[in-house]
């Protein structure tokens, strides 16, 4: 049993591999047959990576970021038996709008999945006069709903709380500009109805470690702990050679998430495996999913890796808290509401 206990549902066949024995630095490391997800999956679809999956029934279901033949992305579903073998279907998903019209973005990607109540939302980055967040609803996997656009432009990297806050819809983001953001800090907004969205806080900044050095951005669904929100994010540092993408850790307060209770220093995963390393996007692990069980403590991560695969990493909820806590800087940006 944990001592550090996740408030969420038993999922006994999370996908697991025991750490290897020589495995050193941060307590999460690398399925040993990844990656999960190679290049060119579905007939029209160059690469699927930065994509998010949970449990569903006895079995997996998935939303992921399908970069087509042409360059667009677009959203695609899968399913698994395992949560590491996927099926996908040959036709990206297909939105509609409030009366059932066809209701289709421009491009969508980078998507998280998440179930509040008897709701799954799908949240992605599309075009709305520039890089936003769109929203889309389904209770079957059959109809997905677009709902109203939460944010105006310019933001990328929302990712919706699991449950409500007093009451509230909570989500993070990451407000930026029209290009590939050089900058970029999270913010917390919460919304009575998931239309009209405010309250908006600050919730942490770039650091002054070099791999969070340039931005960060929100990265799977947080996991609520005993301990807090605990989520992984991702920090980019910036290179003569582009940007480096690698995953952080941290623990927001449970009732006011605007406050980080523990901020690692250190990363928890960096690029040093070839398919992390060697992509259409090199030198990139972007968090967006996580299965975990609350019984025995395990934890999978999902994440993009070089704009090109799927990869899969392991952790513990014990270890990767007590290194998180272990390693823990905070600044007063972190700490404070964020309200200014």
């Amino acid at each position: 049993m944990s001592k550090v206990k996740m408030i969420s549902p038993a999922v006994p066949n999370v996908p697991w591999q025991d750490k290897p024995e020589d495995h050193t630095g941060a307590p999460v490391w690398r399925y040993s047959e990844n990656p999960i997800i190679g290049r060119n999956p579905v007939k029209g679809v160059a690469r699927i990576f930065n994509s998010a999956v949970m449990p569903y029934g006895d079995e997996f279901i998935g939303v992921f970021r399908g970069e087509q033949v042409n360059g667009i992305p677009y959203i695609y579903m899968g399913r698994s038996k395992d949560a590491i073998h996927w099926d996908f279907d040959k036709d990206k998903i297909q939105f509609v709008d409030e009366e059932g019209k066809p209701f289709m973005p421009i491009y969508a990607y980078d998507p998280r999945l998440v179930k509040v109540e008897d709701t799954y939302y799908i949240i992605w980055c599309q075009d709305f006069y520039g890089a936003a967040i769109g929203i889309a609803k389904t209770t079957d996997f059959k109809t997905f709903t677009r709902i109203e656009n939460p944010f105006l432009p310019f933001n990328r990297n929302a990712v919706l709380f699991p449950r409500k806050v007093h009451g509230n819809f909570m989500m993070l983001s990451r407000p930026s500009d029209s290009g590939h953001t050089p900058f970029g800090d999270i913010f917390v907004s919460e919304s009575p109805d998931m239309v009209f969205w405010g309250k908006h806080r600050h919730v942490m900044g770039k650091s002054s470690e070099w791999w969070e050095s340039l931005k960060i951005g929100g990265g799977a669904a947080p996991i609520e702990t005993s301990e807090g929100w605990l989520l992984f994010y991702h920090g980019v540092s910036g290179t003569c050679n582009g940007y480096v993408y690698s995953i952080g850790g941290a623990i927001l307060d449970i009732d006011n998430p605007s406050i980080v209770k523990y901020r690692c220093e250190n990363f928890l995963l960096t690029p040093e495996e070839w398919y992390e390393e060697r992509g259409f996007v090199p030198n990139v692990c972007f968090p967006c999913a996580t299965i975990h069980d609350s019984e025995s403590g395990r934890i999978a991560i999902y994440y993009g890796a070089a704009d090109s695969y799927v990869g899969l990493a392991f952790t513990t909820i014990d270890e990767v808290v007590d290194y998180i806590k272990e390693h823990s800087v905070v600044t007063t940006s972190d700490t404070e509401e964020g309200r200014r």
